[in-house]
């Protein structure tokens, strides 16, 4: 039965963090926070990795695997938060010029960059910390 909660706990987090991504890209954030849109992007698209990571390591632990221990709640519980701070401190890094994201710039290449190393950072967080 935990299983089935930890699983309503997470698409929970997903439904969140998607339903926020979509309305603010839809309405954008209040004025007074217009300034702050990408890094509030990259704190939801680590939040999106984060849950997917989770949800991910439910199959193959119940399913795979066939190794599903309940000592591991608490890791489920916290991660999709853990995620969600990773994406906002992976656009630190960047902002701050810690890391550079060396490709072929075009228009959007900056945000996409940014967007994609805070899912990165949210999917992995464990591997992200090691590397920062």
């Amino acid at each position: 039965m935990k299983i089935k909660r930890t699983i309503g706990y997470l698409i929970a987090w997903l439904l969140i963090d998607v339903g926020s991504l979509l309305v603010l890209v839809k309405y954008g954030l209040p004025e007074w926070l217009s300034g702050f849109s990408l890094v509030v992007y990259c704190i939801l698209i680590g939040g999106i990795g984060g849950v997917l990571y989770c949800l991910r390591g439910i199959y193959l632990s119940a399913c795979v695997r066939n190794d599903w221990d309940n000592r591991w709640l608490p890791w489920y519980l916290i991660r999709p938060i853990a995620s969600l701070i990773s994406g906002g401190v992976s656009f630190l890094f960047l902002k701050a010029g810690l890391l550079i994201l060396d490709s072929a710039p075009t228009k959007d290449s900056s945000t996409l960059g940014f967007l994609a190393l805070a899912f990165v950072a949210g999917y992995n967080v464990d591997k992200f910390m090691t590397k920062i």
